[in-house]
């Protein structure tokens, strides 16, 4: 064996031992090599694949429209990391990340093309598994302010007293108020919501309290109220704070003597209920306004739970998209790989009003109007666009970028504060500066610092 011969099989040596996939095609688009890593994830032997057409072997989505390989080819310019869906000979639907380049000889003609591809399936698993640390009884979150509550959670929950939830509309105050219930030996009783904001005083009434048969009009027969129906249970009163005070006086009662009368009855009925209530306004000023009753207040804020809007918790937004991805995937009988790194970067500018709600309905408009491909920023609602008010994020593409971001974001959030900072993300403050010294991160000056 000659030398040049020697190192043609390290080389192919080098590249079965890889983990992506390589394939390599002539001008006619024929397969000229395939590697081990390649047969793993298509399920084609390379004996199988050479001299095919590279579209019966990989048989992607794209392969009749916008082949990453002929686009190579034809151009000269490379394709890198673009997600598209295969088929496996069993017939699987895998979505894989791919690159391609030109194949030349030693002469600089080109002969062909070579694509290299990575199984994002895999990919996904070893993600969620680290994801798997920022995941709290349905809810996710790597935002220091959340995680501190998935911490206490298990203690409130423990409690048998009143629990009020406070934040915006679409912050999940009901995945609260199920986890409070799920983490507490009330656990197999049941748990009954109800939305008092959307109800007039004489049907949020009987909806708590229940009727008897004849108390009014078209009362034919007896109907339990939600205290009743939550009995052993939990019972979660959402959005509290736009109750009449008519309304809150009844409710202070049933809360102070844990007794409540049906509508048309004189029996008073014994309520072993959980009370969770939440508010997307601040009850304490309504308070001070004499919009809600103090005593109820007090009564209902035994122990407070304030969830964070999603614009102060920014580092979710990757993980929730990744989620609702995931989510619409399965709803919609899909395969889209996931969100491009330019329309990643339209939804972490944006300043949610609607919170993760409004993320949910904008991947949920993204999956309506994308195909089979990743989600591309035409495939976002036009006002995001539109949204030129939130300063530009960075968006990470190693794991040092995003501690990067992480960390100089939570300093700007404590005032550069090196002690609050530390504070926040748990750590000792000798252990955050050792993290800014390693990542060479440039701390503003006390005059920088000062307002303008």
């Amino acid at each position: 064996m000659n030398e040049q011969e020697l190192i043609c099989k390290k080389l192919l040596t080098i590249v079965d031992s890889i983990s992506d996939g390589v394939i390599a095609v002539d001008n006619d688009w024929h397969i000229t090599f395939l590697n081990k890593a390649a047969e793993r994830i298509t399920g084609f032997k390379a004996s199988d694949a050479i001299n095919k057409p590279c579209h019966e072997i990989l048989r992607t989505n794209v392969c009749q429209e916008s082949c990453p390989l002929k686009h190579t080819i034809t151009t000269g310019t490379p394709v890198i990391n673009r997600p598209v869906c295969i088929t496996t000979r069993t017939g699987r639907r895998l979505p894989i990340s791919v690159s391609t380049a030109l194949l030349k000889d030693s002469k600089g003609q080109v002969i062909g093309g070579v694509e290299t591809f990575r199984d994002l399936d895999l990919v996904k698993r070893l993600r969620k598994e680290f994801e798997s640390q920022f995941v709290f009884e349905n809810m996710l979150s790597r935002n220091q302010g959340m995680l501190n509550i998935f911490e206490t959670l298990p203690m409130i929950a423990e409690s048998e007293s009143p629990v009020l939830i406070e934040g915006e509309s679409g912050t999940g105050k009901e995945l609260i108020a199920h986890a409070l219930h799920d983490l507490s030996p009330r656990k197999q009783g049941p748990f009954i919501s109800i939305n008092c904001g959307a109800l007039p005083d004489n049907l949020l009434e009987s909806e708590l309290f229940g009727y008897m048969a004849g108390a009014f009009t078209d009362a034919k027969k007896d109907k339990k109220g939600r205290f009743a129906l939550a009995e052993k249970g939990t019972l979660f009163l959402d959005e509290i704070g736009n109750i009449s005070q008519a309304m809150q006086i009844k409710l202070l009662r049933v809360l102070q003597e844990k007794t409540y009368e049906p509508l048309g009855s004189t029996e008073t009925i014994k309520a072993d209920v959980r009370i969770v209530t939440a508010t997307n306004r601040l009850l304490s000023q309504l308070v001070s306004e004499d919009v809600f009753r103090n005593d109820l207040y007090y009564r209902i804020n035994v122990i407070k739970v304030s969830l964070p809007p999603l614009r102060d918790r920014i580092e979710d937004i990757p993980l929730l998209t990744d989620h609702f991805v995931d989510q619409f995937n399965r709803l919609r009988h899909k395969d889209i790989p996931g969100v491009s790194p330019p329309a990643l970067k339209v939804l972490m500018n944006h300043d949610y009003p609607g919170n993760i709600r409004e993320l949910e309905n904008i991947i949920e408009h993204a999956f309506i109007l994308c195909g089979d491909g990743i989600i591309k920023p035409e495939h976002l609602p036009d006002y995001l666009h539109a949204d030129n008010s939130i300063p530009v994020v960075e968006i990470a593409s190693t794991m040092k970028e995003m501690e990067s971001l992480f960390i100089m974001a939570t300093l700007k959030r404590n005032n550069w504060s090196r002690k609050e900072t530390a504070k926040e993300l748990g750590i000792a403050p000798s252990t955050l500066f050792r993290k800014i010294k390693r990542l060479n991160l440039i701390i503003p000056s006390q005059e920088d610092k000062s307002p303008k």
